[in-house]
Parts: structure tokens; C-alpha cells; sequence
């Protein structure tokens, strides 16, 4: 079970809305709430005086009017660039929001008033008072912390902002190594069509002959997906990687139910695999087997015949990541696949590390039939600090006609099963992002960058080598895109894995994936995006974080009073009055030369993790406060 997904969690959104908040505060959000209820009273007290009921006893900016024929309403709608919701011939929905105004009150009541060869009369929008009913008011307060209170002109806001940002390492620091996650240049280019109002302005409901310009962008996107997977279908709906494998693993349920085998319900999944394959399976309706992993941490061959055989009936699918989780190419993988097939089921693919398949080889070239894309990782979308991710599916033939459908805009296959996310395309407005990066980098382009990848993690695994056991490699001593660094010998020392991501950030580099997927590691992938310069700098921080492990060793420092059990250090210790430590402020604070030129500082010293994960700490106001609030 995956303790964290913070690629998958969407916080980067959350922090937007949260900035919202502390920007306008409890009461700038109620002005607000006020005039877009006060609007929609407005609009209902304009149109009832013209003859058009309304049907919603309690609203809050959501009108449903009833009207007489909703197909003349729409032809004068559209004529005024306005769209409704139909709901039916008789009966039309209305939204209003903060971007709402006066005018638009009076054009869409002139709308009515034409469409229906009525006058249109305007309802002073003062006259009205706003009302709710008692169970619906709200009587407690919101938003009390001093952060809502604080920030409100547009100046401070911006300082507060960047206070923020200042305490977050990201890549334009330095790289970000962590494995499995490709995080990979976000370029600029990719990046400003994000802001174009054409692209971010327009509703994802909105009808088919006013987003052409959405169409032609999904439609070639989808197009070079099948072309890079080799399949004949996909699906853009799926939010993230995790969703992604809902989506895929539904499509198999549903084929094998199209063919009276529904009762194929098992999921092959390897040891090695994603947190998140097993909990997708689950959520799947599948019962999970795991299928064990050899010496050399690729797929237990034998293993996976035998429970393939022993489950052939009821065998629905394996999920597996190629290449595997471990950092290596499985070797069988065609072989798998034809195992899998001989017994009845399918393959999904999870396209985690497709950042070393793009070019060279695909899914469908190994015998899958389904994987998902991560489009926040392999096709540029950024995703560090938790999303916006995109999952898409790409599928078969036999798969196609299952994906997903959508119940306003018709999307997906024949046999569509039900929506996956809200929207038909995901969080479409980012689908540019990845269209530049192919648009841009071209088959050519797109085949060197996977090379170039592979090539970094060998040219790394190559030095560090020499000072730390690498975990697993291919036939041929080579890793994929990515390798797994064993620590665990440094136990003997006292010295943990821990200790060595806190003392990277001294170093000015974020820890690579710790413990994943094998406890007491470091998983290690540096993309194709970082040059020779900073990939030296990462691997010299890690030798000498080596020659401080061996001091420890050799007893000339103490084992629990050095610079790793320390780190990391921020610049209070640093600046303190008294230094106390065994070692100097020097080595703790720069340890190697290139340090004193890019040094960031870490806000905060040593923190316990994963305590911090399964244990929610209030970060509210003292509990005195709400005492003195229920006084008041």
C-alpha cells in the first residue's frame, strides 16, 4: 500500500484555492457569496416578473426555469454568445459566479425577452434582500486563523507568496532525482499556453462546434499517443496515473464480461510493482496475487507460470511496469505476456517509466494491452508539489470498444463503461503542455531524450559504483532509466537511509525516493534534462556523503553526534552563538565548494517523516482561542 502519492494528490490545485482564501479572508469571500447570490435573486425576481417560473426552492447561484420551448431560447442564447444547461424541451439551467455582472443580468433577460417576443423587465438588484433558511445559514465562523486576516493587499499577498516559495527546493535550484517520478525539464514554451484564455476559459461541457479548436488539439494528441504505444485507442479522462489504472483495469473487467467470463477476476501483480497497482485492483472489484521476484529483482518467471496456470480460469490480467520498478528491463517481458495470454487474461501496462520505452520500443511491441501514460511525468506536465497529473489510457483493439464514456459529451467506445473523472478530458487545459513537448521534439527528438535518459542513469550508476553497491542490473551490468543505491550496510554504522536524504538537502539537493521499493534504499533517476555539470555535482555530494558514512566507520566521528544524524543544518544553527558540535560549521553547512555558490537553506532541521504521514498534527489556532471565541 502506498503510504504517500503526493505526485497524485493534486495539492498544487489545493494551494491555489487556499491562496484564495487567505487573499480575500472570511469576509471578502462572504462580499463575494453576496453578490453572486444577490445576482442570482436578481435574475430569478426578472424572469419570474416575465412569466418564467423557477423551480428551485433553496438556490444559491444555480437557477432551473422553466420555459417554453428551450430550442428558441437556445438559438437567441448562442446569437449572444451564451450557453445554458438544456436540461429538457421545457425545462433550462442558469449558473452564475464571481465574474458575473449587472450586464450580464440585462443581457440574459433580453436573451429571454426576444427568444419569447417578451419585454424584458429589470428588477433593481438593491430592492431584494438576501435570505436563507434557517437550517441552511451558516452561524459559525470560518477562516479565523491570523493567515485569513493578514494578507490582503495585493502587495503583501505577493510577499507572503514568496516567502512561501522561498522555503521549497525546486528545479530551478538544482535536480530533483526521484526515482520513478521523471522529473523531467517543464520548459517555458510548453508551459504559456496554460495561460491562454482560449484554452482556460472554456467549459469542459461546452458543445462540440464551439471547442474545434480543442477537438483538433485532442484529436492529434490522442493520435501520437497510439502512434508512441503502439495501440488503436485512447482515453484522456483519467486524472491521474493511479485513476489511469482504475480506468484500464475496468475496460479488462468489462471485456472479459463482454465474452461471459466475467467471473476472470485475479490480478497477477509483482512484488516490485507501484503501490498504487495492487489498491487500483482492489478498487477494481480484482483479487490480488503476487508474483515473487528473482535474485536479480526481475519477475520470478516460474513463479508467474505456475500461479498463471493455477488461476487460468479465473485469471483476469498482470499488471506490470516495464521497465520494472527495480530500475532494470525485464528480459521476458514478451514471454510474460504470451504466459498471461495462454491463460486467458490480458496485460496492463503501467506506464510509470515509459521515459525509457518512448522510441525504442512500446507496449504494444512487448504484448500488452492496456497501460496508462503519465503525462505529468514522461510528457512534460509538471508535478512536483502534487499535480495537476494526467492518466491517460491507451488500449488494442479488443479494449476499445470499453473506454470510457461520459454522460454529456459522447466520448469513449461502443460499450463505453461509466465515467471516470467529472470531465470528458481530464483536466484538459493542460493537454497542451504534453502537445508542445511532442509538437516540438518531433519522433527524432523524443527517441534521443529516451537515450539520453538511460544514458544519464548508466553514466551515474557508473561513478557511484565505486562507492556504493548498486542493487540490481541487467544481463549486461547496465541499468534502465533509473537504479537503486543499497544502504543498507550502513547500518552497522548506526548511519540509516534517513540520514543520508537529510544530509543531501545540505548539499542543496533533494533526497532521490527513499525505501522504495526496496526498504533502506535510494532509488536514483536524473531524465534526460539535466546536463554533465549538475549530474557531478549530485554524485559528488553522494561520495562525499560516503567519506563522512566512513568517518563514522573508522570511528573518528561519533555515531550519533555527525553531520548526517545532525542534518540537516539550517542557517539558525548555523548563525547560533554557541556551536557545540564535533565538527565544524564549515563541513556542515559546506561541504563541498559548489555548495557556497548555489547554497539553499533548509527551512526547518530534522523531521520524522513517516510519523508525520499517518499522524495529522492541528496546526490551528491554541485551544484557548476557541474558548475565548464561544465567550464572545
Amino acid at each position: 500500500k502506498a503510504t504517500s502519492n503526493i505526485c497524485r494528490a493534486q495539492v498544487l490545485l489545493s494551494v491555489m484555492a487556499s491562496m484564495y482564501a487567505v487573499y480575500h479572508g472570511s469576509e471578502g469571500l462572504k462580499k463575494i457569496a453576496g453578490k453572486i447570490h444577490g445576482l442570482t435573486k436578481t435574475l430569478e425576481a426578472s424572469l419570474k416578473s416575465m412569466g418564467f417560473p423557477q423551480l428551485n426552492e433553496n438556490y444559491f447561484d444555480t437557477l432551473k426555469v422553466v420555459v417554453a420551448d428551450s430550442d428558441a431560447l437556445k438559438k437567441v442564447a448562442e446569437e449572444n454568445q451564451i450557453n445554458f444547461r438544456y436540461f429538457s424541451k421545457t425545462e433550462i439551467g442558469i449558473s452564475l459566479d464571481e465574474t458575473t455582472s449587472l450586464e450580464d443580468i440585462k443581457t440574459i433577460t433580453s436573451v429571454f425577452a426576444k427568444a419569447f417576443s417578451k419585454s424584458s423587465i429589470e428588477v433593481k438588484a438593491n430592492s431584494l434582500a438576501l435570505s436563507w433558511t434557517g437550517s441552511l445559514a451558516r452561524k459559525s465562523s470560518y477562516l479565523t486563523h491570523p493567515v485569513f486576516n493578514t494578507h490582503h493587499s495585493e502587495h503583501e499577498m505577493l510577499r507572503y507568496i514568496k516567502r512561501l516559495e522561498n522555503k521549497d527546493l525546486s528545479m530551478v535550484h538544482s535536480m530533483i532525482s526521484l526515482g520513478s517520478c521523471t522529473m523531467k525539464l517543464n520548459a517555458t514554451t510548453e508551459m504559456v499556453p496554460v495561460t491562454w484564455p482560449e484554452l482556460g476559459q472554456i467549459h469542459p461541457f461546452a458543445p462540440s462546434n464551439q471547442t474545434e479548436g480543442y477537438q483538433e488539439l485532442i484529436t492529434n494528441l490522442e493520435n501520437w499517443l497510439k502512434e508512441i504505444t503502439g495501440f488503436t485507442g485512447v482515453s484522456l479522462q483519467p486524472n491521474s496515473g493511479a485513476q489511469g489504472e482504475y480506468a484500464g483495469l475496468l475496460t479488462i473487467r468489462a471485456y472479459h464480461e463482454s465474452r461471459g467470463e466475467g467471473k476472470r477476476n485475479v490480478a497477477l501483480i509483482p512484488a516490485s510493482a507501484h503501490g498504487t497497482n495492487p489498491a487500483s485492483a482492489v478498487m477494481a472489484g480484482m483479487n490480488v496475487v503476487v508474483v515473487k521476484s528473482d535474485e536479480e529483482g526481475k519477475i520470478d518467471v516460474v513463479d508467474l507460470k505456475a500461479k498463471a496456470e493455477q488461476h487460468k480460469n479465473d485469471l483476469a490480467c498482470l499488471m506490470v511496469t516495464y521497465p520494472s520498478t527495480h530500475g532494470v528491463f525485464e528480459e521476458s517481458i514478451v514471454a510474460i505476456c504470451e504466459t498471461i495470454h495462454a491463460n486467458g487474461g490480458l496485460v496492463y501496462m503501467d506506464g510509470a517509466n515509459m521515459n525509457a520505452q518512448v522510441g525504442l520500443t512500446s507496449p504494444a511491441n512487448i504484448g500488452a494491452d492496456v497501460c496508462h501514460l503519465n503525462l505529468h511525468k514522461t510528457f512534460c506536465i509538471p508535478h512536483g508539489g502534487g499535480g495537476p497529473g494526467m492518466g491517460p489510457i491507451c488500449v488494442n483493439d479488443k479494449l476499445k470498444p470499453f473506454l470510457p464514456g461520459h454522460a454529456v459529451v459522447k466520448t469513449g467506445g461502443d460499450k463505453a463503461i461509466h465515467a471516470v473523472s467529472a470531465a470528458p478530458y481530464g483536466s484538459a487545459s493542460i493537454l497542451a503542455i504534453s502537445y508542445a513537448y511532442i509538437a516540438m521534439m518531433g519522433g527524432e527528438g523524443l527517441t534521443n531524450a529516451t537515450k539520453m535518459a538511460i544514458f544519464n542513469a548508466n553514466y551515474m550508476k557508473d561513478r557511484l559504483s565505486e562507492h556504493f553497491k548498486i542493487l540490481y542490473t541487467g544481463t549486461h551490468g547496465r541499468c534502465a532509466h533509473e537504479m537503486i543505491v543499497d544502504c543498507r550496510e550502513f547500518k552497522k554504522a548506526g548511519i540509516e537511509v534517513e540520514d543520508i536524504a537529510k544530509r543531501l538537502m545540505d548539499y542543496g539537493f533533494h533526497a532521490p525516493t527513499v525505501s522504495f521499493p526496496v526498504a533502506g534504499t535510494l532509488m536514483i533517476e536524473p531524465t534526460e534534462s539535466e546536463p554533465k555539470e549538475e549530474l557531478d555535482r549530485f554524485v559528488d555530494a553522494l561520495i562525499e556523503i560516503r567519506n563522512e558514512i566512513r568517518e563514522v566507520e573508522e570511528g573518528k566521528a561519533d555515531k550519533t553526534n555527525n553531520v548526517l544524524k545532525n542534518a540537516p543544518h539550517t542557517a539558525a544553527v548555523i548563525t547560533a552563538d554557541e556551536w557545540t558540535r564535533p565538527y565544524s560549521r564549515q563541513k556542515a553547512a559546506y561541504p563541498l565548494p559548489f555548495v557556497k555558490e548555489t547554497k539553499f537553506w533548509p527551512s526547518v532541521s530534522r523531521v520524522d517523516n513517516a510519523y508525520g504521514d499517518r499522524n495529522l498534527v492541528c496546526s490551528c489556532l491554541p485551544i484557548e482561542e476557541y474558548s475565548k471565541e464561544t465567550v464572545s
